[in-house]
């Protein structure tokens, strides 16, 4: 399984309850959107990191799990936005 960096803007966090502690999220970038698999273990020693801002950058190995594409995270640092772009409110 290859490693892979990935960084994008998280647009879904979700942690159910009967996923024993697994969080999934989902990272949109100019690409596309990437699946990622947080296992408890990742979850408890990045939570803050996890939780907070909008944007994060991941080392991971790719899974290819039933056609599924996703990253099971490893590293992960949230990035900070640069600038802030106002909405366009169309009137």
């Amino acid at each position: 399984m290859a490693r892979q960096w990935k960084s994008g803007n998280v647009i879904v966090r979700q942690r159910p309850g009967t996923a024993k502690g697994i969080v999934f999220l989902s990272l949109a970038d100019e690409t596309g959107i990437a699946n990622i698999i947080c296992y408890a273990g990742e979850f408890d020693a990045f939570r803050v990191i996890l939780t907070t801002p909008p944007y994060l950058l991941l080392e991971g190995t790719l899974q290819n799990v039933d056609g599924i594409i996703l990253v099971q995270a490893g590293r992960i640092r949230g990035l900070v936005a640069f600038a802030v772009i106002p909405s366009h409110d169309f009137r």
